[in-house]
């Protein structure tokens, strides 16, 4: 790896979102955005849900939305660890990204806890009729 880069990893719990030399990174921490150049010191810091933006080798800058998550920098290694993540060359095309990938686990979220709470609902019934029996 050129001195002047950065291994920048973002994945999440399901899959490798990102891995790419970048010699720039600006991501959004708790207290507002910061930004990490190769030589800059190690760090640990949260995330917030947001856009972390890299500049690649070639000056082409890149995006990724975040859905919150953590950035560990350990000399010229970055890796990000994210419940969700999307990749994008561009704002407009993230966007896209974003709607179509986000909200459809949204909506899959939305239908699990559904269940779960039709799951519950059924538990405490039965729970409801053995006491009844057993009274």
């Amino acid at each position: 790896m050129p001195e002047e880069t950065m291994q920048l990893t973002v994945f999440t719990p399901a899959r490798l979102v990102l891995e790419r030399a970048v010699g720039r990174i600006v991501a959004v921490g708790l207290d507002g955005s910061f930004g990490l150049l190769p030589r800059h010191v190690d760090v640990a810091a949260p995330l917030v849900p947001g856009i972390l933006q890299f500049e690649c080798e070639d000056g082409r800058e890149g995006f990724v939305a975040l859905d919150g998550g953590v950035l560990l920098k350990t000399g010229r290694t970055v890796r990000v660890a994210a419940r969700r993540a999307a990749t994008g060359d561009d704002l407009a095309t993230l966007r896209a990204k974003v709607e179509q990938e986000f909200l459809a686990l949204a909506d899959h979220e939305q239908q699990a806890r559904q269940a779960v709470a039709r799951l519950e609902a059924g538990i405490i019934r039965r729970f409801l009729d053995l006491e009844v029996e057993h009274s």
